[in-house]
């Protein structure tokens, strides 16, 4: 046996390791420390404060602190303020006096970067709901927009993503209501103001990040709309709030006893707790409590700390992870291979969601990336399941057939006027609208991206379609548009150019085109240009605020799979393929697997990343298997 084949077989046998007995993987989606602050605020805010567990999150958030005494987004990021005052503010109510060196660092650290004015629409959010921020300072968003059609008017809940739409539906009633959960004056937050709170100025800034005439145009457009409704808001009578109060309650009520919480994430499931209370749900009303037990399944408590995770990716990592061990050649009619293939049948949504406002006419048949999230799934898991299922055999026939049908066909009717795909909703891509002042993180939208639309494109050509196709020209001609003129593709959902660069290859030798052509070539050499001097890749977060980074960084086992998956596709069997193999060789742990030291995944470019703990230890198995058939 071969070193390749023995770290393949240890490889298979740690990933193999890691399945549940029903049949599925789930690894930790780690994210940044905001969302365990906001899981303590959360508690005081219901009044159901365990000191604890809040203790264990206090050595979490120690532990997370940087050396400037400010919090980051991502494992050796920037400090950033927003995190920095929610971690803060958890640290406080849970008992950390302020002048305990932690908390010094980080209020010198908040002054030098503004202060709570300069923190994001969230935090300011967040503050507002303990009096703390100024509900005047806070963008306005009339809980009437909810009555806006989708067929009427430009702005509606139906034109932002499926995120935002799951954020903001309960977020209008707390802004309609402004309601306080007041706390006593220690526990208040004036020492983190550089200025005395009624002297400091709450306006928000006008010009655009990135800069650009047009982004300008915009902004000071919606700031002055912003003004205009906060006018109307204290003055007019509002006829028809009473109306869109109650429909907000109902869009909730039709969502909130889905199984996996509103939308299957943290900050969703947080607020409608809070609108429903706001309304008069009491605790123990049955909609309260499963919101409630579904943010407790998403913490991760062992005997020293304590960390919540944004949401669960059972459907996501089971899908990788079966395409792993399947292209590095285990058994498709594996017991594990079969029980896994069964489990994905059976998270099929067959029910109707949000993305039928776009696409009436098209049938149910994705996937969430939850264990349950019915109202939105997404083409991304969509395709990757159907990929897994169609290398899996010994499933029921007929059933699998079915399955298969109706997912290819809701991905197929899933697809963009523009060609290419996005991920939970269809041709949802008014980009002006990042530039109303709520949208401050620059994420309302869901448009195509070049990541989605080459998993789209791998998952027609697994399951036969031609590059003469129609789905399939509209998808390469969107992507031939959207490379970066050295060669890239830029990644929505992962880090971020390595990423979207893999997708597309892999896309574009799945279908057929010719690796000859300059286009592809040209991300060839952008992959082999950005080789380290060990062998492998490696990209950090920040290329997102800078695309100088694009392809740079310290080498990572997953990001290093991607790039050799990435140039396998396209037929590329140079040295370069071979030192990222050996990269994996080397980098490889005794137990099988590898383990990524830096974060890996996107959740909002520039404003919310990601690591996903498997997937340095499905794709590098991934990587390694190919290359062995291709040696073959």
């Amino acid at each position: 046996m071969t070193a390749l084949d023995a770290a393949i077989a240890r490889a298979q046998a740690r990933v193999l390791g890691l399945q549940a007995p029903d049949g599925h993987w789930v690894g930790e989606a780690e994210s940044p420390p905001e969302i365990t602050a906001e899981y303590l605020l959360l508690g005081h805010m219901l009044d159901r404060v365990n000191r604890e567990r809040e203790r264990k999150a206090v050595r979490y958030l120690r532990r997370r602190q940087r050396a400037d005494g400010g919090w980051n987004l991502f494992e050796d990021g920037p400090t950033n303020l927003s995190v920095t005052i929610k971690a803060y503010f958890a640290m406080k109510l849970a008992g950390v006096p302020i002048d305990d060196p932690a908390m010094v660092r980080a209020r010198a650290h908040i002054h030098a970067m503004g202060g709570p004015v300069k923190a994001n629409v969230f935090t300011k959010i967040l503050l507002a709901l303990f009096g703390e921020y100024d509900w005047n300072g806070v963008p306005a968003m009339p809980v009437e927009i909810i009555l806006l059609s989708p067929r009427a008017f430009f702005f509606n809940i139906y034109e932002v993503s499926y995120w935002s739409r799951t954020v903001i539906v309960p977020l209008l009633i707390l802004m309609d209501r402004k309601p306080v959960k007041f706390l006593p004056p220690d526990h208040s937050l004036d020492e983190l103001w550089p200025v005395a709170r009624e002297e400091a100025s709450l306006r928000f800034p006008r010009w655009p990040r990135p800069f650009g005439w047009r982004a300008l145009f915009w902004k000071t457009w919606f700031i002055t709309v912003d003004d205009g409704l906060k006018i109307w808001e204290r003055f007019s009578p509002r006829p028809l709030r009473k109306r869109a109060l109650e429909a907000a309650r109902r869009w909730l009520e039709e969502r909130l006893p889905a199984p996996g919480g509103l939308g299957g994430i943290y900050p969703a499931m947080a607020n409608a707790i809070l609108a429903l209370r706001t309304l008069g749900y009491p605790d123990d009303h049955p909609l309260v409590r499963g919101q409630i037990k579904e943010i407790e399944a998403l913490v991760i408590e062992d005997a020293d700390e304590l960390r919540c995770q944004p949401c669960l990716s059972p459907v996501w990592d089971t899908s990788l992870a079966v395409n792993a061990l399947a292209e590095s050649d285990h058994p498709p009619d594996h017991p594990a291979m079969k029980h896994a293939g069964e489990w994905m049948m059976a998270r099929q949504v067959l029910t109707p969601g949000d993305w039928q406002i776009k696409r009436p006419h098209v049938q149910p048949g994705g996937w969430a990336f939850q264990y349950d999230n019915p109202h939105y799934p997404d083409v991304d898991d969509s395709a990757v399941v159907l990929m897994a299922l169609e290398k899996v055999k010994g499933l029921d026939d007929d059933r699998a057939r079915t399955v298969k049908e109706r997912g290819l066909g809701w991905v197929l009717g899933m697809q963009g006027m523009d060609g290419g795909w996005a991920s939970f909703d269809a041709d949802n891509n008014r980009l002006y609208l990042n530039h109303i002042p709520f949208a401050d993180h620059g994420a309302l939208l869901d448009p195509s991206t070049e990541d989605l639309t080459g998993r789209g494109l791998e998952c027609l050509a697994t399951y036969g379609y031609s590059r003469e196709s129609e789905p399939v020209r509209r998808a390469i001609e969107f992507l031939r548009h959207s490379q970066r003129h050295d060669g890239p593709w830029y990644g929505r959902w992962g880090v971020n150019y390595i990423y979207g660069t893999w997708s597309v290859l892999r896309a574009l030798g799945a279908i057929g085109e010719d690796p000859r052509q300059e286009y592809i070539q040209r991300a060839v050499r952008w992959l082999e240009r950005h080789q380290n001097v060990d062998g492998g890749w490696g990209e950090t977060c920040e290329s997102y605020d800078d695309p100088s980074l694009a392809g740079r960084g310290r080498s990572m086992p997953s990001q290093t799979a991607w790039a050799i998956l990435g140039l396998l596709a396209v037929g590329r069997r140079s040295p370069a393929v071979d030192r990222g193999v050996q990269y994996l060789l080397d980098t490889q742990e005794a137990d099988g697997a590898w383990t990524d030291p830096l974060w890996n995944g996107t959740g909002f470019p520039r404003v919310f990343m990601l690591k996903y703990h498997l997937y340095a230890k499905y794709f590098p198995l991934w990587a390694l298997g190919v290359y062995r058939r291709a040696r073959r």
